[in-house]
């Protein structure tokens, strides 16, 4: 709890070096851009599939894509990114701190007088904070896509209907604004835990 707590006063000092924040913004989420892009199209693709057989049975065929956007953007979203990121980018942080501690890097920048959680830990949480967010609503994107490509190209769904229903049903500040409020929960737990 007082390791939170350093990290969360820290805020202000680690964005007068936003290069740090900026550099690991880009180890953490470029470097996890590819998996989750294709975790999620591939989730997209189960999702369009399973959920036609399951719409086919009450003939509402017409709701797919309201089914796949809605599961993405609400739930599976951030809860799969966070995984995927917490797989990647978390046992990748780890190691890094470990490999630092182990060859007493951290105990060099202690007698310089460097602080270590402004200097290492503060730029990496901030970059997992502002990186989920982001690869979530990647996620999602990539999901809606596999829905289409499954439902619309290869089952035969109408295309107008497929993302009419999205636009009429998912809402922004409840759907949307509920999935970015539980990625960036995520992102301070994932970075904070890893």
């Amino acid at each position: 709890a007082r390791l939170f707590a350093r990290l969360l006063t820290t805020l202000f000092g680690s964005l007068k070096r936003f290069g740090l924040i900026r550099d690991q913004i880009h180890f953490l989420g470029n470097y996890s851009l590819v998996i989750i892009a294709v975790s999620g199209l591939f989730v997209g693709f189960v999702l369009g599939l399973q959920g036609y057989y399951t719409l086919q049975r009450y003939g509402s065929t017409e709701a797919l894509g309201l089914l796949v956007a809605l599961s993405l953007v609400r739930e599976l979203g951030p809860v799969v990114t966070a995984l995927l990121f917490a797989g990647r980018a978390g046992s990748s942080l780890t190691a890094e701190i470990g490999l630092m501690k182990a060859g007493e890097q951290i105990s060099v920048l202690e007698m310089m007088a460097v602080d270590p959680i402004q200097r290492i830990l503060a730029p990496r949480f901030w970059a997992g904070v502002i990186t989920m967010p982001l690869l979530a609503a990647v996620f999602s994107a990539m999901g809606v896509i596999g829905g289409w490509v499954v439902g619309v190209l290869m089952i035969g769904i109408d295309s107008g209907s497929f993302w009419s229903q999205i636009q009429g049903g998912v809402d922004v500040w409840k759907d949307v604004g509920n999935g970015v409020i539980k990625s960036i929960v995520f992102g301070f737990a994932v970075t904070f835990i890893a």
